[in-house]
């Protein structure tokens, strides 16, 4: 009872506070709880994480690290980072295993399960949902992530970080959701993602990967609607922040092809060694983002390079040696002792392609949109040299999110966190600097667009009841004990059906609180200027019905 009045109380706290630039941290309610029972422990250990990150300053001239953030597509847990599953699934990823045992291995890294709302979460310390991002979207949409939102790299820059992204973005197609609008100083990325640009082309087709977009697959001899497929969509842009962002290697009528895509990929990754040299250069600590479109690829190579062959699988260990490469650059510039460098996926495979793809669900079962394990758990790894033992492992949970709060603790900004909305990320230093067991978190929340799905707590994961159903009758899985989510046992869910209940509730509480916020509205493509005249006319087409 003690608890839970104390429980209450900081809650109550925290929703009077929610508008006051001093005021606290407003959490989830299932954090809240637990800060009612650990909270004098955290705070004691929140003394010595204080002392060493000032120690860690002091030692840098008392610069902050830098932070390199590598964040890969629509890979399952397991695929990358270790070396007896290289021989078994015939990839090899040689970088990256390097850099896992370099450093901590998060062995429990929970995402969201489609590629849109994971970068939401991790750019704002939020679950998506929150900011009104549902699911992934392909073509025009006229939406994308709001200038309300509070990025990390608008948060970094208050402190003085310089900010760079490259690669995939899709956060909107309106002018307030590109990263050079989002806090990045410049950005290099596509406006939509590889259904586009890896799929919606020719040779996807003759590949049998994609069906019924290409005129060439059929006479088209009954279609009235012109517009049904998407046409004239912009492809990849780069900008300054403050300035319009600029079409690049398109022109006008120009038929987009595989080609052009594995342009695009060897431009990133250029220009991600660009960017790292430019930003080595100047005085000041710097956040650099980058986030390949590989693996994401349908068309198989003319020479496969990889045991494997898998269209996805060769891209893989492609971009292993490409980010290889970039960790090289990081030892040449002098930056390896002061650099944090986090690598880790977006969410599980695309088990669409499963099989042919050369990728498989390994562990976990299911992959991406789905709310399994295999589509949120993945593989992540953070190196961080002289502050993180080599060949760490940590069991505790941790959540995209968590990379938000935990970054702006370690660049000491966390007073620029928003307080006037729900944070869910949490800060994780504690993880970071004193190793396995130190995680402010044995929870997740899975939604599926809008739904929450399923609740992990702990080993334990409910999948939720149907509307109407009790707890007792919903699933109940051990992931030690059954890792595919296959047998739920009623043994677990007579007992946990109620507190998994009271997690939801106080969830729903913290929510019906504080709302979510509204997704952001626009024009397509504003903002871009050099749109060509098939992109003008594909927005002319929607704004016309809307």
């Amino acid at each position: 009872m003690k608890v839970l009045s104390a429980f209450l109380l900081t809650l109550c706290i925290g929703i009077a506070n929610s508008f006051a630039q001093d005021g606290p941290i407003i959490r989830d309610g299932e954090f809240t709880f637990l800060l009612a029972q650990k909270g004098d422990e955290w705070k004691e250990q929140d003394q010595r994480i204080d002392a060493r990150l000032e120690e860690i300053r002091a030692a840098n001239d008392g610069r902050p690290p830098n932070i390199l953030y590598i964040l890969i597509d629509d890979v399952s847990f397991g695929q990358m980072g270790n070396r007896t599953l290289n021989y078994v699934t015939g990839i090899e990823t040689p970088n990256i295993n390097e850099l896992a045992g370099e450093g901590l291995s998060l062995m429990r890294m929970y995402t969201e399960p489609s590629c849109t709302p994971t970068r939401t979460a991790m750019l704002t310390g939020r679950h998506p949902v929150r900011a009104g991002v549902e699911e992934v979207k392909v073509a025009l949409v006229g939406e994308g992530l709001s200038a309300e939102e509070v990025t990390i790299a608008e948060i970094l820059k208050e402190v003085g970080y310089n900010t760079a992204h490259v690669g995939k973005w899709h956060q909107g197609d309106i002018e307030q959701a590109y990263p050079h609008n989002q806090g990045f100083d410049w950005a290099a990325f596509p406006l939509h993602q590889q259904v586009q640009l890896s799929l919606m082309t020719r040779e996807a087709m003759t590949a049998n990967n994609m069906l019924g977009f290409h005129a060439s697959g059929q006479n088209n001899q009954f279609a009235i609607d012109q517009r049904f497929k998407p046409y004239g969509l912009v492809t990849g842009v780069e900008a300054e922040a403050g300035a319009k962002a600029r079409e690049v290697g398109m022109d006008p009528g120009e038929e987009w092809t595989q080609a052009k895509y594995e342009e695009m990929n060897e431009r990133y990754q250029r220009q991600i060694l660009e960017q790292l040299e430019r930003l080595a250069g100047e005085d000041a600590p710097f956040f650099l983002q980058y986030w390949p479109l590989y693996p994401l690829n349908f068309v198989y190579p003319d020479q496969a390079i990889s045991r494997n062959g898998g269209f996805h699988a060769d891209k893989l260990q492609l971009l292993d040696g490409w980010i290889g490469d970039l960790l090289a650059r990081v030892d040449d510039l002098g930056l390896r002792d002061n650099t944090i460098v986090v690598l880790m996926a977006d969410n599980g495979l695309m088990y669409h392609y499963e099989g042919t793809s050369g990728l498989n669900q390994l562990i976990y079962r299911g992959g991406k949109t789905q709310h399994l394990e295999g589509g949120v758990r993945t593989d992540a790894f953070i190196r961080w040299p002289g502050v993180i033992e080599p060949g760490n492992a940590a069991g505790d949970i941790i959540h995209v999110s968590d990379l938000f709060t935990t970054f702006a603790r370690i660049a000491d900004a966390t007073d620029y966190i928003p307080r006037d909305r729900v944070i869910d990320g949490l800060d994780q230093t504690a993880l970071l600097l004193e190793g396995e067991g130190n995680s402010r978190r044995d929870y997740v929340y899975v939604y599926e667009g809008t739904v929450l799905r399923s609740v992990v707590k702990q080993e334990f994961k409910m999948h939720l009841p149907a509307p109407g159903q009790p707890g007792a009758a919903a699933p109940v899985f051990n992931i030690y004990r059954d890792p595919r989510e296959e047998h739920p046992q009623v043994g677990y869910s007579l007992w946990s059906g109620a507190s998994f209940q009271d997690m939801v509730k106080r969830h729903q509480l913290t929510i019906a609180n504080h709302p979510h916020l509204p997704l952001g509205k626009g024009v397509p493509y504003e903002g871009i200027e050099n749109l060509r005249p098939e992109s003008e006319l594909t927005r002319e087409v929607f704004a016309s019905w809307q």
